[in-house]
């Protein structure tokens, strides 16, 4: 059998154990040509471009 807690955790223990464990907003940077924002160093969701060439073919630019 595993050994279990002797007592119950508070909730003012609980809170202080999980304080360091909030989420934090990802970091955005503006993309050079289409000035939408995106992660650094990832190639722009919207248009595809990364480090001055396009990075990903996007449907719309087969056509």
């Amino acid at each position: 059998m595993p050994p279990l807690p002797k007592r119950k955790r508070s909730k003012s223990r609980v809170g202080t154990h999980r304080a360091h464990q909030h989420r934090t907003l990802a970091p955005l940077v503006e993309c050079p040509r289409c000035r939408q924002a995106m992660k650094p160093h990832h190639a722009c969701a919207s248009c595809g471009f990364y480090r001055g060439r396009d990075a990903l073919r996007m449907d719309s630019d087969l056509s």
